[in-house]
């Protein structure tokens, strides 16, 4: 799975203790479930100003899982 790759090694560059980052991986049909769990001091650094961070993860994943014709949610967990 290449997405789950791909949000690993940004939200890793982006926080403080990128050993604490976990992606759990749901696969559905037609679109797949990232859950992505940091560090409560860690969870602004991914989120960003106004959401521009978490949108921009969102954008290039979504680009990415375009080539085989799936859909990828990430989903941010507390």
């Amino acid at each position: 799975m290449q997405e789950k790759e791909l949000v690993e090694f940004m939200v890793k560059s982006l926080v403080d203790s990128p050993d604490d980052v976990k992606i759990n991986v749901i696969e559905g049909e037609k679109s797949t479930i990232l859950e992505l769990k940091v560090l409560s001091s860690d969870v602004g650094k991914v989120i960003g100003k106004h959401g521009r961070i978490a949108q921009a993860i969102r954008v290039i994943i979504n680009a990415s899982a375009m080539k085989v014709g799936k859909r990828i949610v990430l989903e941010i967990l507390d």
